[in-house]
């Protein structure tokens, strides 16, 4: 008898599509001469006239917003063969995304509130493909008015790839750094005469060694999106998902005992920093639907719900230091969850009117989920062994649980009713007011069913924009919010573990410009944020205890500079400090893994003598950073330069493109997403913990569009 795994029936159903889709792409051909590229139907508008969908607020120009947001193109993620979440952040100076959180101006993220796909809820703590994103939107800071109680960490709005009104196909086929080997689909077009009917396919099958020798990567993906014309006036839009992240074999976490401090960075290639059977295997199902209508051209409304299943088997390894000479001990954990679901939802309406001399673009909603948490019945750490970074040692695997026989550990509901109201006085003065009210609870269970804590709560979240254009290309504003949060649960270890902490208030204050030249956007934002600091305090205790601000100053560049050369990228200033702690010697520090100084650029250059044919590169630099809250040990600053080229030429009469892309060029080793133990939902063994960059990693490619 043939046991059909999630794998096996994702590459079965990967080649079923291929061949299905193929023939349907080659009879289109032979009924048309036209063919499209697959970039084009994505291609990228100017800078200055991109848009991003902020909450029940809409799709608004970026550049009369007064909010700092950053939108990552199609052609951007293309030209660099981007293959994850955290790929795509890479440069966004004010965004740290190579942990599992992400994060803005130094805040981090929750596991529900700041990430979303096509602005619905979803888990950040899984994993998505690159490949099955349009193009990704970043706010920075404070949001809580526009989409409800949520960090201070910024909201992240993953776009789902949309059928198109003209058939196109492409296929890429890839290889890179430990003999992987890729193979990716997209596929879209009309599937009825009248075009009413249109689809969009991707599937991706990319698995190989990882760079570290006896490690193992996979990265399996199917996508189906279904757009229905019901009427003139009405869509439905739908989505299907199914994404497998499997990665063995790599360096685990590192961790600092008390009093320690990091040394510098080992090659993350050496063997045995990780353990071969450690790591994750992830398994991701998502299904959403939105139905659109415009009412009379002015007044348009949107209802949408999803539901998402994430898996996952995690088993990766810590190295926890125990001296200053690089000795450490391993240990393994399988207690944290096996299971997220998530069931969220949003409905929108908006419209113009006039009042007098008063111009109103209203926006009214609702939008909230449902989140609940499943952790493995017989989940626990286990202690490996000992080794050193001189000396790295392979362990015996431990006896690990079995992840689906599991019990609800928590769940978590939001509801948040949202008004807003853009008044226009002149041409130039402009006022945005809004707000949400919000409904919170959560509770906490044990392994018997029984409830071990619950919180139930409710506030408003506001914020007042005032907006200046003193000249059309250019806009000045200053933004006041202040925004609830749910409050984090005391992590293992701490002597309330599992209690669920009351709400936070953050409070955030941004002064910004906006200049639209040519086709280059340039945007600048001076802010501050503070919030209530959660922490695992030396009496034991997980509570808030003192108050984290940060003040900040972020630049961007966005856009063309020349018709061949073609920028994004920026730097932010950042003082993060910790205020009136029980503690002198942590009261205005350095937060632990923030830098003061990051700064990010990509350029793409389109070469004039030979068509078709771009060379890219990029820098990210990020500054030194503080390991403990008192200040005592720091990790020095890194710089990585990417570089890269394509060419397009016709191959048998098919459009094709060749890629070559490398990452971190110099090879540089360094210490990667710097966090506390235990703060905000962290509960990593010792007083902080790193990850090791990625070393030197080549991609190859070929793409056919057909």
């Amino acid at each position: 008898m043939t046991v059909v795994t999630p794998s096996l029936w994702a590459k079965k159903s990967a080649l079923s599509m291929l061949v299905l889709l193929t023939l349907q792409a080659q009879a289109a051909s032979q009924e048309k001469t036209l063919t499209v590229d697959a970039a084009a139907a994505d291609s990228d508008v100017a800078a200055p006239d991109k848009q991003a969908t902020l909450g029940n607020l809409g799709k608004r120009e970026i550049r009369n917003t007064p909010y700092s947001v950053q939108v990552v193109s199609p052609t951007l993620m293309k030209r660099q063969q981007l293959k994850s979440i955290s790929d795509i952040y890479r440069y966004m100076p004010s965004v740290q995304g190579d942990g599992a959180r992400p994060q803005t101006r130094g805040m981090q993220g929750s596991v529900v509130q700041n990430t979303l796909i096509d602005g619905l809820n979803v888990v950040s703590t899984t994993d998505y493909a690159a490949e099955q994103f349009d193009h990704i939107e970043v706010l920075n800071g404070l949001a809580g008015s526009l989409y409800g109680p949520a960090n201070p960490a910024g909201l992240f709005n993953f776009v789902a790839k949309r059928p198109t009104d003209i058939a196109q196909h492409s296929l890429t086929f890839g290889a890179g750094t430990g003999l992987s080997h890729l193979v990716a689909g997209d596929f879209s077009g009309p599937l009825d005469d009248h075009d009413r009917l249109r689809y969009r396919a991707n599937f991706l099958d990319d698995e190989g060694n990882g760079y570290v020798s006896g490690s193992k990567k996979r990265r399996q993906l199917f996508s189906l999106a279904l757009d229905a014309n019901l009427s003139d006036k009405t869509v439905l839009e739908t989505n299907f998902s199914y994404y497998h992240f499997y990665a063995k074999g790599l360096p685990g976490k590192f961790a600092l005992g008390s009093g320690l401090s990091f040394p510098s960075a080992p090659n993350p290639k050496t063997a045995n920093l990780g353990q071969y059977y450690a790591g994750d295997d992830n398994h991701t199902l998502t299904a959403s639907l939105h139905l659109k209508h415009d009412f009379d051209g002015n007044w348009q409304g949107e209802v949408g719900v999803l539901r998402q299943i994430a898996d996952r088997e995690s088993t990766a390894v810590t190295n926890t230091f125990t001296d200053n000479l690089g000795h450490y001990k391993t240990t393994t954990s399988s207690a944290t969850a096996s299971r997220f679901t998530i069931n969220s939802y949003l409905a929108n309406l908006n419209g113009e009117v006039d009042t007098g001399w008063l111009h109103h673009q209203i926006s009214t909603g609702i939008r909230g989920f449902v989140w609940k948490n499943y952790n493995p019945v017989h989940g626990g750490t286990s202690t490996l062994g000992s080794a050193s970074l001189d000396n790295p040692q392979a362990f015996a695997e431990p006896d690990y649980p079995d992840f689906t026989h599991r019990y609800h550990s928590a769940s978590a509901t939001q509801q948040a009713f949202l008004l807003s109201d853009t008044l226009t006085f002149t041409p130039q003065w402009s006022l945005l007011l809004a707000g949400s009210e919000n409904l919170l609870s959560s509770a906490n269970y044990a392994k018997t069913n029984k409830r071990t804590s619950d919180s139930s709560n409710s506030g408003f979240s506001g914020s007042a924009s005032l907006m200046y254009k003193p000249v059309d290309p250019l806009m000045l504003y200053v933004t006041y919010a202040d925004s609830l949060q749910q409050g984090d649960t005391a992590p293992t270890g701490a002597n309330n573990a599992g209690n669920i902490l009351s709400p936070y208030r953050s409070k955030q204050v941004e002064v910004g410009s906006k200049l639209a030249v040519n086709k280059m956007l340039l945007t600048a934002a001076l802010f501050q944020i503070e919030r209530p600091f959660a922490w695992t305090t030396a009496s034991g205790d997980y509570a808030t205890d003192g108050t984290q601000r940060n003040r900040g100053l972020e630049l961007m560049a966005d856009g063309s500079l020349t018709e061949n050369l073609h920028l994004y990228g920026g730097m932010t200033w950042l003082d993060p400090r910790l205020h009136d702690t029980a503690s002198a010697s942590t009261d205005n520090k350095q937060i632990v893994g923030l830098a003061r100084y990051t700064a990010s650029l990509f350029a793409a250059y389109d070469l004039p003598f030979l068509s078709g044919t771009d060379i890219h590169g990029g820098m990210h630099y990020v500054g030194r950073r503080s390991t403990d809250n008192a200040n005592n040990g720091w990790v020095g600053s890194y710089t990585t330069v990417d570089i890269g080229s394509s060419y397009k030429t016709p191959l048998f009469n098919t459009a094709t493109t060749f890629r070559l892309d490398i990452t971190n060029l110099t090879n540089r080793h360094y210490w990667s997403n710097i966090v506390p133990g235990g703060l905000n939902g962290y509960s990593g063994a010792g007083y902080a913990s790193a990850q090791l960059g990625e070393p030197r990693m080549v991609q190859v490619s070929m793409q056919l569009n057909f």
